[in-house]
Parts: C-alpha cells; structure tokens; sequence
C-alpha cells in the first residue's frame, strides 16, 4: 500500500510538473491571458461535476470515479470508493454513479446506492446540481465584479486625460486646474448626465468662460474654464472646427466611471444581473435554432464574405475557440468584460444542460420526472430510454452541426477584437 501510494504521489508530481513546463511554454508563446481563460473554463467544468459529485455522496449515492479530463489515464488514485483522476484530454470531465439506465448490471450488494434505485428527490436534485453551479459561479462572478470594479455612472463623467492643442503649451483644461480623475458634476449651475452633456456645453462656451463644479477625492471644487475655439486650431493643415458657429474645445478625454458597491448593495444588484442574463441568454438559445438563424449561420458557412460583415459578427454564435479568443482579448484589456463573458459562458452551460433530452443533465431530470408521474406508490414505473434513441440522435446531430458551423467560422473568420 506504502509503495502503491509513493508512486502515485511520483506520478502526480511528474504530472504537475510537465502541467507548470506546458503552461509556461503557452504564457511564452501566447501571453498570460490565454492561460488564464483556459484555466478559467477547466475549473467551470469541474467545479459543474464537483456539484453532481457531492450531491451524489450527501445522498448516499455511489460515487466510483471523479476525473478531469477525458482518453487515456494521466494519473489517477483510489480513496475510499472513489477513483479520482485525471485524463489526457482536457476537454471537461466526469462523475460517474452506477445504475444510470435500467439495463446496466450492477452488483445486488451495491443495488441500493444506484442512481436509479434512489428517490425521485434525489434525482433531480443530483441531475441538476451541475447547472445549479454554473448558477452560483455566475452570482459570484456578478458580485465580484460588482463589489471590486463596480458599476457605471454616466452622469458623471471623468476626466480620462488631456490632449494637445496646436500653439498652447497646456490646454484650457489644464490652465483651469483640471486633473485627471476629477468628476464633472455641473457646468454654468447646469447639472451634468452624460459625457455628451459636457461636450455640448464645451462647444457653445467657445472662447467664454464657463463654470464648471467637479468632485476630486471626495471635494467639491469650482473651477473656470475658457474653451478655445476650434476654427482657429489647425491639426495637420485643416482647422479642427468649421463652420460659422464658433465650438469650444477644452483639450480632455472624457469617460464614464464606474464606482464600486458595497459587498450588501452588491448582492441584490448581483440577482438582477444574473437575472436579465438569464432572460437574454434564453432568448439567444431560442434564436439560434430559429429557421431564420440557421438559414443564416448556413449561408456565412458557405458564403465566406457574409460571414465578414459587420452585422453578421455581431450576431452570431460562437464555439468554445470563438469563446476562448474573445475572452483572451477582454482579458489583455477590459476586465470587467472579461467577467461579464465567463458569467454568460456559466449561464449558457447551465442553461444548455437543463435541456430535457438525452444525454444532457436535463434529460435525466425529465426522465426521472416523467417515471415519478407514471409510478405508482407501490410499484416503480420504469422508463424504457431506448425509445428515446431517434430523437437523441436527432438532437445529437442537431448539436453537432451548429458545433461544426461555428468551430469553423472561428477558424476560417474569426470575430474582429470588439475590445480595440
């Protein structure tokens, strides 16, 4: 026993070695971020099957292998009656609980603790635990980004920086005493909503002063502010403004901020986002399998420049490559949309699963339903999946396609970086 544990213990290390030699081989070639991304959607599938894992052991199920990964074995180990392990290919991973069908054989001995010998409760609540995760990751990740990166405001834009008029040394933001960060509150005693606002403002104040109140750490300050106008500021032989309307310029770069929640006010703000996320990501999946969404997906397969336009990118599914490069790009400059895309990656798994047909989680729970509604309290009604064959065939193919489509427009046209 002493030995089979050492060498399994060896053979574990060797694994995370040549694991740490890969991923720094992979951060050398391609940047941290395509790591990470990878990182992130291995431990979404675990974190998915640790939920049907410790469901099925609260219940009292028998649960004989936990492994990440599928193909050959890398590594595995025996603890108690449970083999975890981990497999060539990671491309998800697994729990396996004997007595999924009717017609596998097990031991009577081992009967008992059989998926299909436990009660209808425990079924469903085992068959959907998985996508309940996907839940949970998908709230964290709403009240993380929402409590550490928070949410924008956009009345009350802040000064991003400042850029350089033709002939002045500062620009009449920086002569004002305009620093970066200050937040605009109101202009001329006229309360600012938008980025929008305060340029409508800059323009009309053109060589004028203007009042303008902004917030800096936590103070009020009131400055003044001219604006120059743009008709006689020339930028590569044209003048910057034309017209005979003078518009003020001021020389700043302008954006929203976002304020952080407190980790309360974060939490119900959280549900509303996983919410909507919910409702939009529901009428995506009714979308893609419409008529007119898979005549389209069709045409960009065939049709190369279709598949280019600007609307059609806009609009179209993804595969787990297009998914993995679009979060590798947020990743290198847009953390929030970083999360926002692993939350709807969560969303769109656990939603995918709860489908009820074969072999999704959902089918299972729609079987499990289906008997506890023919049974009867003295006699277990046995649901014969084999009639399902045609439909989950159908379905299967169904999934493969669109698999196929998308996998190969990401390959052959990918989506533009949206994050540029």
């Amino acid at each position: 026993m002493t030995t089979t544990r050492s060498s399994s213990l060896r053979s574990l290390l060797t694994l995370v070695g040549g694991f740490v030699v890969f991923v720094a081989g992979l951060t050398m070639l391609a940047g941290w971020e395509l790591p990470l991304v990878l990182g992130c959607i291995i431990v979404i599938v675990m974190v998915h099957e640790f939920g049907h894992y410790i469901t099925a052991k609260r219940s009292g199920m028998l649960v004989t292998d936990f492994f990440v990964g599928f193909g050959p074995i890398l590594w595995s180990t025996t603890i108690g009656e449970t083999r975890y392990g981990i497999r060539a290919l990671l491309l998800g991973g697994y729990v396996k609980v004997p007595g999924m069908t009717w017609t596998d054989t097990i031991a009577p001995e081992l009967e008992s603790r059989t998926y299909r010998s436990a009660t209808y409760p425990r079924k469903a609540i085992f068959a959907s635990a998985g996508s309940f995760m996907h839940l949970v990751m998908a709230l964290l990740l709403a009240w993380g980004s929402l409590t550490f990166i928070g949410v924008t405001q956009s009345n009350a834009p802040a000064v991003a920086g400042f850029y350089e008029l033709p002939g002045l040394a500062q620009s009449p933001a920086q002569l004002a005493g305009l620093k970066t960060g200050d937040r605009f509150i109101s202009v001329d005693a006229q309360p600012v909503t938008s980025i929008n606002s305060v340029i409508a403002q800059s323009r009309s104040h053109a060589n004028e002063v203007m009042t303008v109140i902004v917030r800096r750490h936590g103070q009020l300050l009131t400055l003044h502010i001219t604006p120059i106008d743009g008709r006689h500021l020339i930028v590569n032989g044209k003048p910057l403004a034309t017209g005979s309307t003078p518009q003020g310029y001021m020389g700043i770069y302008l954006q929203d901020q976002t304020v952080p929640l407190s980790w309360y006010a974060a939490v119900p703000k959280a549900v509303q986002v996983v919410g909507s996320t919910i409702m939009a990501a529901l009428h995506a999946m009714v979308h893609v399998f419409s008529p007119g969404a898979v005549a389209s997906l069709a045409h960009q397969v065939v049709h190369p420049t279709a598949a280019q336009s600007p609307a059609s990118q806009l609009t179209r599914p993804v595969s787990i490559v297009g998914v993995v490069r679009i979060a590798d790009q947020a990743a290198t400059s847009n953390v929030p949309a970083f999360l926002m895309i692993l939350l709807n990656l969560n969303i769109f798994v656990g939603l995918l699963n709860m489908l009820p047909m074969l072999p999704l989680d959902g089918g299972y729970v729609a079987i499990a339903t289906y008997e506890r509604l023919r049974g009867r309290r003295q006699q277990r009604y046995q649901a014969d999946i084999r009639k399902l064959a045609p439909f989950v065939y159908l379905f299967m193919t169904a999934l493969g396609l669109l698999f196929v489509s998308t996998l190969w427009l990401d390959v052959v046209d990918p989506i533009r970086n949206p994050f540029h």
